[in-house]
């Protein structure tokens, strides 16, 4: 855990208007030791608590995995720049069904970066799940769509471009440690069709089921980490999300039903925002390019641990997929 400041504290209570504020329990240590997230009691404020993500700006840590580079400590550094600026500016626009953890403020010091965010836990988001149900996966992929719904067509600004953390621009490593082949051959024509698509939205970049708040009263669920968010198809958070909860079997089984009702909310949020008539055109661009994005994630893992767990049947099976469709000239690469 990293320690944080003894002035820290006293910040805080300012900021929330509070006597005191104290850690209550060290949630969990940011990837990497960059920092950890903190529960925070507070005396005398209107909230009991607060969460708050202590991020040291100096971390110099080794890579559990041997990526260690300046290249990888700039990526992350600006990680949490895009993550600090997403919460103050953009978070509050989104609508109750993408549920976000509301931002009180971020304090700056020479060392250190905080976030401090809403308890979810005070909200009924309490519980994480590592085995969902398709109950609990619904919901899930309800939160990306009303996401992706409500970001269609507006620019990232202050965020990453191309959001996602695999990006291929960001992860030039990974992409050398690919052996010679196709995909190392064909993945910057795989990450170009998935930017030229003309329907683009603002992705959350890391919608992984860890990053995703459950409730056991609530039928919503609520979304954390945006250090990733950015421009991009949709289509790169829903194979994503995929992949951190699914077994090959289960995607194989589920594609076509959760495909359905991905695309099912997409159109009830768009028709809300007044994109209906763009629908058809957009699912059609989006479907064609849900093999791309599971083939522009697994180039990255592939280089990165090429004996993971997600490298299955399912992820080769879209990847061939994928590259079939360059080849064939269908996206102009």
């Amino acid at each position: 855990m990293t320690k944080p400041p003894t002035e820290l504290f006293s910040t805080v209570a300012r900021l929330m208007k509070a006597k005191d504020a104290r850690t209550r329990e060290n949630l969990q240590d940011l990837w990497n030791g960059y920092g950890s997230i903190i529960r925070v009691d507070l005396k005398d404020a209107a909230i009991p608590s607060v969460i708050i993500k202590l991020i040291s700006l100096e971390a110099q840590a080794s890579h559990p995995h041997g990526w260690s580079s300046q290249h990888a400590h700039k990526r992350k550094i600006k990680s949490y720049e895009v993550e600090s600026h997403w919460y103050e500016t953009h978070s509050s626009l989104y609508p109750s069904l993408c549920r976000i953890p509301h931002c009180y403020g971020v304090i700056n010091t020479e060392s250190h970066r905080v976030i401090v965010l809403e308890d979810l836990s005070l909200a009924g988001f309490d519980l994480l799940k590592s085995e969902p149900t398709e109950r609990d996966v619904k919901a899930c992929v309800n939160w990306l769509a009303a996401f992706h719904a409500h970001g269609l067509s507006k620019k990232p600004k202050g965020l990453w471009q191309t959001g996602t953390y695999w990006h291929l621009e960001t992860r030039p490593d990974e992409w050398q440690a690919l052996a010679a082949g196709t995909l190392r051959d064909m993945a910057a024509s795989i990450d170009l069709a998935l930017k030229r698509c003309p329907w683009q939205t603002i992705v959350h970049g890391d919608a992984k089921i860890a990053n995703f708040c459950f409730s056991t009263n609530l039928p919503t669920v609520a979304a954390v980490d945006f250090q990733y968010v950015g421009g991009g198809s949709g289509m790169k958070d829903l194979a994503y999300f995929m992949s951190s909860c699914l077994t090959a079997e289960a995607c194989f089984a589920k594609e076509s039903s959760l495909l359905e009702h991905y695309f099912t909310q997409l159109h009830s949020g768009l028709s809300q925002r007044g994109f209906g008539d763009c629908f058809q055109e957009i699912e059609e661009q989006w479907r064609r390019l849900y093999p791309l994005a599971w083939a522009d994630f697994y180039r990255f893992v592939k280089g990165w641990k090429p004996n993971h767990w997600k490298l299955h049947a399912y992820s080769e099976h879209m990847t061939e997929t994928a590259m079939d469709l360059i080849k064939s000239g269908v996206f102009d690469c």
